[in-house]
């Protein structure tokens, strides 16, 4: 089999030539450029029951019902369900047994006369991958990345034509589906942040390991992931909020990283900056904290933390980001307020560290600017000496030259806060000793997991979890089965 990418015009065609393919496509804000590829290429006929574009919002509430915002996952929606519906009704009788059935929509806004400051949009397929099948549906959530407006246009029309190309011939493979939908494009001029995929089509399919691909795949930067476990896109949850975020490998979450956060928020929630807005608190791992020595993900392991921090109640951020300054900068594009990042005295002293700056021109300064562009402010929680036992606060942090200035202007100014812990951390302790505790089968570990955490870990045996012999013994006495004793 040719690994050879088909070009947008082999891809429409393709799909005009198939007799069994046949649906509407309906687009709002961007052009109708998506189906324009179905019209030039020839044989539309043999595809688009439908074309349409309802530009004017009156005549879009009239046809979807009116929504709050036109560029939404719900107006998607209500184009998808509408748009099926009267598919249905006019098409059903006459060919439903021999036709697979879809409807493609897309809510877009791109460059235009006045400046945008994000030019992105929703796309969707609700599609039957069998004549009289159930329908499925692929959703997306694209950031348009050209400067220009016809680029813009240009790059829509083609991840349209790969996103309907991909329902109709790659629906039995999920990850070639995701891989597919940037061909004949580059991560430069478009990002996708949000697949989500449903449907008897995709019954194995699990979403959370979807936008992970996303990521591994580089097509974005950021996957986000409510207390349900369900994929966000970033921008419907983190717009016009205050933002309050920790950043750990969380494997497994423990009673400090808990710690960490809670002192925090009393301060977050002090401070008048975020009085006006909506708060938002979010736990992020980075993905060099899922790699493997052989740099891949362990997906099994990336399940694992987010299930649990889902479970016990946070939003969980996954991001590429190595530095505090990309992700600061990322969470300004959509904060108002304040963004408080919690952090311990050895990430503290790791940012005041010239050397994890040499790629960047403007080395140390220009992240430091980055990372304080908006109303950034670093709670700073303290640890222990292991030589000593002395516990290290931002204090007594104690940084020379220049750097040491630097430092002490942003004590004074705010921008750093001490947090005061009721028990200081031990002076061994390490989250990662936790992991190898519960792979030991030392139920020591439980006295660092919050109680909740310690619950599911050993119900759903995460991270290497497995019964110490005395619960072993409890276990099998509790089920009634014989007890075997030395």
């Amino acid at each position: 089999m040719s690994s050879r990418i088909l070009t947008s015009h082999e891809k429409a065609l393709e799909i005009n030539l198939d007799q069994k393919i046949y649906g509407t496509i309906a687009e709002i804000g961007g052009g109708q450029e998506v189906a324009r590829w179905f019209f030039t290429v020839g044989g539309a006929a043999g595809t688009v029951a439908k074309s349409m574009s309802a530009y004017d919002m009156t005549f879009s509430d009239a046809i979807y019902g009116p929504t709050e915002r036109y560029v939404s996952r719900e107006r998607l929606v209500a184009m998808l369900d509408h748009e099926y519906d009267l598919l249905l009704e006019r098409l059903s009788q006459k060919r439903a047994e021999e036709t697979r059935f879809f409807v493609f929509a897309d809510t877009v806004t791109i460059r235009g006369f006045q400046p945008r400051n994000e030019c992105h949009g929703w796309l969707g397929v609700r599609f039957q991958h069998e004549p009289l099948a159930k329908p499925s549906e692929v959703v997306l959530h694209i950031r348009l990345l050209d400067k220009e407006r016809v680029r813009q246009q240009e790059a829509l029309g083609i991840v349209g034509v790969n996103l309907l190309y991909s329902i109709c011939y790659l629906w039995g493979n999920p990850y070639r589906l995701v891989e597919s939908l940037l061909d004949n494009l580059d991560s430069e001029r478009l990002e996708i942040d949000l697949v989500c995929a449903r449907g008897p089509a995709f019954e194995s399919c699990d979403n959370r390991l979807l936008n992970l691909h996303l990521i591994v795949l580089g097509m974005s930067r950021v996957i986000l992931f409510d207390p349900t476990g369900q994929p966000r896109q970033p921008g419907e949850l983190l717009r016009r909020k205050s933002m309050l975020i920790e950043r750990g490998e969380f494997a497994p979450v423990t009673r400090m990283h808990m710690d960490m956060l809670e002192l925090a928020r009393e301060k977050f929630l002090q401070d008048p900056a975020i009085e006006r807005f909506a708060k938002i608190e979010l736990l992020e791992i980075t993905t060099k904290n899922l790699l493997l020595p052989d740099g891949k993900i362990d997906s099994s392991d990336f399940l694992q933390r987010v299930e649990l921090l889902c479970a016990i109640g946070h939003h969980v951020l996954i991001s590429n980001y190595a530095e505090f300054y990309e992700i600061s900068s990322y969470l300004a594009r959509y904060a108002e307020g304040l963004v408080g990042v919690v952090l311990g005295i050895p990430l503290l002293e790791q940012l005041f560290s010239e050397r994890y700056y040499s790629y960047v021109e403007g080395g140390i300064l220009e992240a430091m600017g980055r990372l304080f562009k908006k109303n950034v402010k670093l709670y700073v929680y303290p640890t222990r000496k292991r030589s000593d036992g002395e516990v290290r606060t931002v204090e007594q942090l104690a940084l020379e030259g220049p750097l040491g200035h630097l430092y002490g202007y942003l004590q004074e100014t705010g921008r750093i806060e001490a947090l005061s812990p009721r028990n200081p951390p031990d002076a061994g302790f390490s989250p990662r000793q936790v992991g190898a505790l519960i792979r030991a089968g030392d139920p020591a570990w439980e006295s660092y997991v919050p109680v909740r955490a310690a619950q599911l870990i050993r119900e759903k045996a995460l991270f290497g979890y497995r019964n110490s012999p005395s619960e072993s013994r409890a276990s099998q006495a509790s089920k009634g089965d014989p007890v075997i004793r030395a």
